[in-house]
């Protein structure tokens, strides 16, 4: 099972948001965490919890499967029904169970955020690559010699003349045979010398040969042997790599986890949001409860703000029990009827806000909180617009000294709410808006009024020379008329540009959209790659979805290349006249007219 993790920036903090979901089991949840690596583990481990469950289900099934196919299949298949049915209204009971007890099922839960356990401490458990030594040469055994012929002797019967009678008396007869033989003989002997010359070769040749291929195969062996050197060593070195790279980023989030800790314990104020987050992103709650919320802090009140997202009526199971009608063949649902619903609602909404403001109490280990202001938020159809409105339905101050007195083990969840002067409708479910009793402020300081330039340029207009806060307000009318048509809007920083912004844009599509960070650089030389990796920091320091270089000139082949597989656009001047173009403006960039200027100040 698979999942995507989104990265959301909101009021300037950037959350990453995981959503799994398991088809088999049919359920979903939304995990959302400021720190990427904690978001994984707990996703990870939401789909082992899921998996198993899976697997157990199946495994059930299958007995379940295993006893129909019996000799008793039918009675079996009604057996099966049976327990299915108690099986779903145990369910079910368990799912209004788990509601009604959201309040208590923390209070045995210590909320405390244990950082030790954020450490990854798992051991790099991939085997180092082996030495494989060649094989020992193996050397064809000597060829045996090919034999010589034998020697042709005169004594050799072949060469005996056969004499008879008339021979004897005529001796030049006798002779002549006797010259036959010998010519035989001679003959013979000769060949057998060429044929004794030849072998000699042959053997000498074979011998040479087999050396040769014997030198070959002592020569290749040193060579085969560099190269399982020279394959262990790569490979080695790609394994050492590897493992101190893991080292290393283990290590880096060792660093993190202990710089966040000590700014906690210092009470820095995003640490102090951060920390928060966490432990609200560590309460557990039933699948259905898609968990989203938006915090601030005073610092000098020592107040939090939480704005929560809590469920809407429908997202709120119903189904009380399953009974199997066996002379029908079917299975009857019961749900609660609509008071019991409204009740269940209104009980838990209540529960949740005092679930919250007990969870980050409790885990406020460097006692920064004074104050929670809970807010509960719903999203949910408007019947007379046919659109999705959000709205606080209640909303509570709580201070901490007066709130741990408390023992919420024994309370009724609404009159605790109230006695605590909390507001909401009297009937939650009705959906009724009231105003939050604190609300948060999500403006960016940093921000400047902006003046147009865009309309005062023309072809004979060098943006290589303009005015450098006026580039940056052109770089800023410019790419809000890119943003308008979805709705987004631009803003230029103070003239300290802060945190290296220029710019700021932000883009209300749900799915490219975002914070984006721009920054303008009207150089008259090339961009080097230390103004990209700037701009990468500014993005993760801002918590941005993208950021935007732009700059009169070009930029190096290093800086594409760091850029490249980054959220990262670099705009060279060409590109910047084909945006204005597109939006009906039109410049010139002179680079040689900005250096000359340049010099002569």
């Amino acid at each position: 099972m698979y999942y995507d993790v989104d990265t959301i920036v909101e009021g300037g903090k950037t959350k990453f948001v995981a959503r799994i979901q398991h088809k088999g089991l049919g359920k979903s949840r939304i995990i959302s965490g400021t720190v990427l690596s904690i978001v994984d583990r707990r996703a990870e481990a939401q789909i082992e919890t899921w998996e198993a469950a899976w697997q157990a289900k199946c495994q059930k099934e299958k007995e379940i499967k295993q006893k129909a196919r019996s000799a008793q299949e039918k009675q079996a298949e009604k057996e099966r029904k049976f327990e299915e049915a108690e099986s779903r209204t145990e369910e079910a009971e368990h799912a209004i169970n788990e509601i009604k007890n959201t309040l208590k099922a923390t209070l045995t839960i210590n909320d405390k955020i244990d950082w030790d356990s954020l450490i990854d401490r798992k051991e790099f458990d991939k085997p180092a690559p082996l030495y494989n030594e060649p094989a020992k040469p193996i050397f064809p055994p000597c060829p045996p010699n090919i034999p010589e012929p034998d020697m042709p002797r005169l004594s050799d019967f072949k060469y005996k003349p056969k004499f008879t009678f008339l021979d004897a008396i005529f001796k030049s007869q006798k002779e002549a045979k006797n010259d036959l033989c010998r010519a035989a003989f001679k003959n013979d002997y000769k060949n057998w010398k060429i044929e004794t010359a030849n072998t000699k070769i042959a053997n000498a040749d074979r011998i040479k040969k087999w050396e040769n291929e014997r030198q070959k195969i002592a020569d290749n062996y040193p060579l085969s042997i560099n190269k399982a050197l020279e394959k262990y060593s790569f490979e080695h070195a790609a394994w050492l790599k590897e493992k101190n790279e893991f080292l290393k980023n283990q290590s880096q989030i060792k660093v993190e986890i202990e710089k966040r800790k000590n700014d906690y314990l210092q009470k820095s104020s995003d640490a102090i949001l951060e920390y928060c987050d966490m432990v609200l992103s560590n309460s557990k709650y039933p699948d259905f409860f898609q968990k989203e919320w938006d915090l601030d802090y005073n610092s000098e009140t020592r107040t939090l703000i939480v704005e929560y997202v809590v469920p809407p009526p429908d997202a709120l199971p119903t189904l009380k029990e399953v009974r199997f009608i066996q002379t029908k063949d079917i299975f009857k649902e019961t749900h609660l009827p609509e008071k019991e619903r409204e009740a269940l609602y209104d009980s838990l909404l209540y529960q949740i806000a005092l679930r919250t403001v007990h969870e980050l109490y409790e885990a406020d280990t460097a006692d920064a909180l004074d104050a929670i202001a809970f807010s509960g938020l719903v999203t949910s159809l408007d019947k007379t617009t046919g659109h999705n409105v959000t709205a606080c339905i209640l909303s509570v101050l709580a201070r901490k000294d007066s709130f741990m007195h408390i023992n919420l083990a024994k309370v009724d969840p609404k009159a605790c709410f109230k006695s605590l002067k909390g507001v909401a409708a009297s009937k939650l479910s009705g959906l009724a808006p009231i105003p939050p009793v604190m609300v948060m402020n999500k403006d960016d300081r940093r921000f400047v009024e902006c003046y147009g330039v865009v309309d005062s340029i023309n072809e004979g207009t060098n943006l290589a020379t303009m005015d450098w806060e006026d580039f940056e307000h052109l770089i800023r009318e410019v790419f809000e008329q890119e943003f308008v048509a979805g709705g987004g809007e631009v803003k230029v920083t103070q003239a300290s540009r802060d945190g290296g912004v220029d710019a700021v844009a932000f883009d209300p599509d749900p799915i490219r959209g975002g914070k984006i960070v721009i920054q303008a650089k009207r150089y008259a030389n090339t961009v080097g790659v230390s103004a990209v990796r700037d701009l990468y920091g500014t993005v993760m320091n801002e918590g941005a979805t993208k950021g935007i270089l732009v700059t009169t000139a070009d930029y190096g082949p290093d800086a594409y290349e760091f850029a490249n597989g980054k959220p990262l656009s670099l705009l060279n001047g060409s590109n910047l006249l084909h945006l204005l173009e597109k939006h009906g403006h039109q410049a010139r960039i002179n680079l040689s007219e900005a250096k000359l200027e340049n010099k002569q100040r």
